[in-house]
């Protein structure tokens, strides 16, 4: 099918279930057995992946706290240094083989967003069945290329990206390599106002670029991943908490696991309800049709009088004639006395 990836097992795009990715960032805390139950709470909320992150400090940055490497107003995480940051944020590349194992064992799928070269070696060495390109990492096209020689499906977020930018991202991906991709609306605010995520803009991508598409939402709560599938989102990306009261530079804009559950639940009910185009009565639908209108006797008719105003008429239930036969039927004459209360047929005139 166009437009299609598969990660492990699972096919991912139009007319697939969508794919949920729960990410974990920041969240463990560096503590690893807090990092093992936020994947568990993934999959018990329902999630059909977890996303880690794979950089140090380093690899990032640089140790410098002049002006360019602090982060200035609009963000969460405001005076910082971006070293400082990354050092908090980051987890250690010596957990990341142990919790691939805890999630494959609970039947998830694990993956990463890896932010260098030396990154990707270490992820490949793990096998990894897909990658992540972060938004910030968009317009690093060497990068790109780099996953992309994997030969495995890749993910884009596309925050901040103009669209020349993306076509630039999905050439460097395509040329390197990658037959399998996807793109993910994102708006890289932390967290993100619902009025700046232009969802529509999700098939517009899948149309030009001939991508599965899907949502990156950084959003307070549910709503907007939620009207994303109603988009045609094939890829749902959230932020995973066991609790937005435990410190960190993501809790804020993360979902906490009966929250992340309930989105799941929404999700499911929203692709269940968008169904295909149908227009075949449901057979629930087909009990309810005796409360349409139909043409009843409603008074008692004897055989030879005409039918009359006064006595057919268009009410419930429907077990008569159509209401649109009543002007073909007034004038007519009965065939057969017909008691008040009788469903008109057309064998009566």
């Amino acid at each position: 099918m166009k437009n299609c990836i598969q990660i492990n097992k699972r096919r991912i795009g139009p007319g697939y279930p969508v794919y949920v990715v729960a990410e974990l960032s920041a969240n463990h805390g560096q503590d690893f057995k807090k990092a093992v139950e936020i994947i568990k709470a993934a999959k018990k909320s329902g999630a059909d992946a977890v996303k880690i992150q794979t950089y140090t400090a380093d690899t990032l940055t640089i140790d410098c706290d002049n002006k360019y490497f602090k982060i200035g107003k609009g963000t969460i995480w405001e005076g910082r240094t971006l070293y400082g940051l990354y050092g908090e944020a980051y987890t250690p590349w010596d957990w990341q083989p142990r919790l691939k194992i805890v999630a494959e064992k609970l039947g998830l799928d694990f993956f990463s967003t890896p932010f260098d070269p030396s990154s990707v070696e270490f992820l490949q060495k793990m096998k990894m069945p897909a990658y992540k390109v972060a938004s910030f990492e968009l317009v690093d096209l060497p990068l790109i290329r780099r996953i992309a020689k994997t030969g495995k499906p890749m993910i884009m977020s596309t925050g901040m990206a103009s669209l020349k930018e993306i076509g630039e991202a999905v050439k460097a991906a395509r040329s390197a390599g990658c037959r399998q991709l996807a793109l993910l609306k994102c708006t890289s605010a932390y967290p993100a106002n619902s009025s700046e995520m232009n969802l529509k803009t999700i098939p517009d991508m899948e149309r030009k670029f001939g991508t599965v598409g899907g949502l990156s939402d950084h959003t307070l709560g549910s709503a907007v991943s939620v009207a994303a599938v109603s988009l045609g989102a094939s890829i749902i990306e959230k932020h995973i908490t066991l609790s937005r009261k435990d410190p960190g530079p993501d809790s804020a804009f993360s979902l906490e696991p009966s929250e992340f559950k309930e989105m799941v639940d929404a999700i499911r009910t929203v692709e269940a309800a968008l169904g295909k185009v149908n227009y075949a009565v449901s057979e629930k639908e087909a009990a309810s049709r005796m409360f349409r209108r139909s043409l009843f006797v409603v008074a008692d008719v004897k055989a030879g009088e005409k039918f009359t105003a006064g006595n057919v008429r268009s009410i419930r239930p429907g077990h008569g004639l159509a209401p649109k036969y009543l002007d073909a039927v007034l004038g007519k004459k009965a065939k057969m006395d017909i008691p008040r209360g009788t469903p008109l047929q057309k064998k009566m005139f």
